[in-house]
Order: C-alpha cells, then structure tokens, then sequence
C-alpha cells in the first residue's frame, strides 16, 4: 500500500476571529473562546519549492529610518496620540461608536494635510459624495488638493488609489467596503479581512499613510475579526458621550509611539477642535462648599486630568438599595462602600447610593478610589469637605491607602489650577509643589480624621471640614 495512492489532503478548519486553525471541527475556538467562528479553510493550491529572495538581507544598523519619520496632521491633539503623526506606509484603525465624530475629525485632518502640498483620498462608503461635501463646507474642510469618492467596491478603491497617489488615503468605513473575490456582504468577517489585507498590502507597496475608520458591537469592541488589530499599525479608540461635548482619542496599539496617550477634544457645531488644557471642564462651580463633592486628579495617560467627583446618599425605599454611576468603575465603587461600610463604620447598607463624575470624563484607574470614599461620607453624614483639596490614593480592603504613580504630575496640575492641600498615599516621595500642603494618610480612618479640617483647608475653611468620627 505504501507505493500506490498517495495520502489524501485532511480538510483543515480555521476560527474566522483569531485564525488559530485545528483538523476537526469544533464548536468553540480553542485560542478566542469565541462560539460558531470555525469554518473549513480552502485547501492549498500546491506547495512551491522554489525559495528566492528579492532583497539581501543587511545588518539592521545599515538599514534607512527615514521612512518611520513620521509628519504632523496639524491637530495637535492626534499627533500626541499618534506619537508625532503619521507614518509613510502606516495603516492606522480609528474606532467609535456612531455619531461620536469620528468622520468629523478625520475630514479635518485630510483637510490639513491637503492644505499642506499633500494630495489625500477620502473614500467614503456610508455617506454620499453630496453629504461629505456638506459636512466639509460646515468645518472649514474644502481643499483643492483632497479628492473625494463615495465607493464600496474593493477593486474600484484600488482603482483610484492608482489614479490619485494619494500620500494619505481615508476609508469611512471598513466595513462598508467589499471584494467580489470574497463571497459574503460586505462587513462579514471573511470581507473585512479580505479588504483590509489588500488596502494594507497597498499602502505598505506605495509608503501610503492609511486610515481607516472602523465600527464598534455593543459591547464596544472593534467590529469584524480580531485579525483586523493585529494587522494594522495603530489602533485608537475614540470615545465620548454623544450628548456632551468631549471626546477622548486613545490609542489601544501603536508601533511607532507610545500607548500611555490621550488627546482630548470638544465637538461643536462648528466642527471639532483639540482641547490642549480640558482640566476646567471637569470642575464645577459652587458658591459655597457642597456636601458629597471631593476633587481627584486622574492620569489619562501621561496627562493629569483635576477632576470632580460628585456622591449622594439618600434612604433606600425599596429593600435592595440602589448602586448607580456614571463615569466611574462600578466594581470599585462597590468596593470602596464596602470598605467605608465595614472598616470605617459609615452607615450605608440600606441606603441608595449615586456617584458620578462632572464633566463626562469616565475614571477608571484606582488613584480614584480615596475620592469616592471620601465624597460618599461626606454625602452621608452631609457635611463638605474642606475646598481647594485634593485627595489621591487607591483603597484596599483593609482599608490601607496603596501608592499610585505619577504623584508629582498630579500635585503640579492640581497646584496649577489653584488647590492648596492634597491627602496622597503613606511613602509617597514625589515632590509636591511649594504652593501645597501635603498630607500622607495611610489608612482611610486618618484620612477621614484628616478630611475633619485638622490640617487640610486653611485659615476659616478649616470650621468647615467633614466632622466625621
């Protein structure tokens, strides 16, 4: 048997999310986890022997970075995030939820660029030409050099991009677009591969600086394969509440700069514009000290961000108290009542409890939680807390204040905008500025001793700190 009829092909399947492949079908993916995402791969065509290189390989110091050097959009706000600009060759993913501005932005950008003796291409695939127009004459964006085209057909894409050279090509969006080579509608798994492949394949072949807009589930992840991350340079998360005005750009990944970045932006009727100092926006105004109020100040990547977090306690009507927030962790805040509730004695296991922060800003490092507990006492017992302080630290079970990074940065800002003390975490050696009075709590017992007026608040506020314990 062994010289007859050769071994036959064993059909392989493959998950359409992560492509991890296995001989058998199964139900589930054995890398994603994900259900129903395993269909059976095409067999090869056949196996090329032939091994030829097109270029030499050459020491890595003796190859040329001049095409990593990246050029400013002119928003100055993307560039932070970006790590400079974009880069020649780039494929960057920009994905958000519906109406949060991402075509906006990204209009604005080919218009800058356009301005600048670079020839761009904005496909766009969910609008017409018309409202694209529209929208560009609203915000300023009409260049002679940016070139529009509403299309969905992959090749005919491709086709203007060999007609136009763009130096930066813009696809609104993804998943709008499709291939004739691939069967299925447009945005299946198997189409948003396909097109974004050849696009990225494309952009690579010509150094063209590539974005592409993509589409969001419900759960706020990236719509389409996983792959689509992996194959890309940069992937940005735009985020934002559709009835306020700020928006977030932070970058998930970024081979040519840092991931620890946030640009801050404000959407108006006029278009959408970079936000280089939004630390105001996030601090509301009181003619007196308000009970349940207590200021922090988060890092959105390497930028400190003063921001106000806002308690209420009231009696619950219902036998399961309520626990809602808006803009923060939930989780954490359940922890931290839990702490206040047993290690600090603040009664608060039958009443509703609300936190939320001002602005729409959404927190969800831990340098927060010593905030939160503090302005839920201070909403219990319905006192306020002492003005122009602010407080920093993560809470632990045992009710410890743990370090958080970046202290220095925080203090500065906070000093910055006009607060005069800080309770920060036991063993914290950053150096606070010389106009603040620094406080190291390290358990949330002192602080709350702390948050009485001893020390913390100046001259008469001091009369009007927490009186807790």
């Amino acid at each position: 048997m062994s010289g007859g009829k050769g071994r036959e092909a064993r059909p392989a399947y493959r998950c359409s999310e992560c492509g991890w492949t296995t001989p058998k079908w199964v139900g589930r993916c054995g890398e994603c986890q994900a259900w129903g995402t395993i269909e059976e791969a095409a067999a090869p065509v056949g196996v090329t022997q032939a091994r030829t290189v097109a270029k030499a390989a050459r020491p890595i110091a003796e190859v040329e970075a001049d095409s990593a050097v990246a050029w400013p959009t002119g928003v100055e706000e993307l560039d932070r995030v970006l790590g400079g600009g974009l880069v020649g060759g780039a494929v960057v993913l920009l994905a958000g939820e519906p109406g949060v501005g991402k075509s906006t932005l990204l209009l604005d950008v080919a218009s800058r660029a356009a301005s600048h003796r670079r020839r761009v291409l904005y496909v766009t695939g969910e609008e017409s030409a018309a409202q694209v127009r529209l929208r560009a004459e609203r915000i300023g964006a009409l260049r002679p050099r940016l070139l529009l085209a509403a299309e969905t057909d992959l090749a005919t894409v491709l086709g203007h991009v060999d007609q136009v050279q763009p130096d930066l090509l813009v696809v609104d969006s993804v998943q709008t677009i499709a291939s004739d080579a691939v069967e299925g509608a447009a945005g299946n798994v198997s189409q948003v591969r396909e097109v974004a492949a050849s696009l990225i394949r494309v952009a690579k072949g010509r150094n063209m600086a590539t974005v592409l807009v993509g589409h969001v589930t419900k759960d706020g992840g990236i719509a389409g394969p996983r792959v689509l991350e992996h194959l890309v340079d940069v992937v940005c998360q735009f985020e934002g509440d559709r009835h306020n005005r700020l928006r977030m750009v932070r970058a998930v990944k970024n081979r040519y700069g840092p991931t620890d970045e946030v640009g801050c932006f404000e959407l108006d009727d006029s278009g959408i514009s970079g936000l280089v100092d939004p630390s105001g926006l996030f601090l509301s105004r009181h003619s007196a000290p308000v009970p349940g109020t207590a200021v922090t100040v988060a890092l959105e990547g390497r930028r400190p961000l003063v921001t106000e977090v806002q308690a209420l306690v009231a009696p619950s009507a219902g036998s399961n108290p309520r626990r809602t927030t808006s803009g923060l962790d939930s989780s954490r805040v359940a922890m931290v009542l839990a702490v206040l509730e047993r290690r600090c004695r603040v009664g608060l296991f039958g009443a509703d409890a609300y936190a939320a922060t001002v602005g729409g800003v959404r927190i969800t490092e831990p340098a927060s939680d010593l905030a939160v507990a503090l302005a839920m006492a201070s909403a219990s017992y319905d006192e306020p807390l002492p003005p122009r302080t602010v407080y920093i630290g993560e809470v632990g079970l045992a009710g410890e204040i743990r370090p958080v990074g970046g202290v220095g940065r925080r203090l500065a800002e906070a000093s910055r905008l006009g607060f005069t003390h800080a309770l920060v975490p036991a063993g914290t050696h950053d150096i606070a500025p010389d106009t603040m009075v620094v406080h190291e709590v390290p358990d949330l017992v002192t602080a709350l001793h702390r948050a009485r007026g001893g020390g913390s608040g100046d001259g008469g506020d001091q009369a009007q700190g927490l009186r807790l314990l």
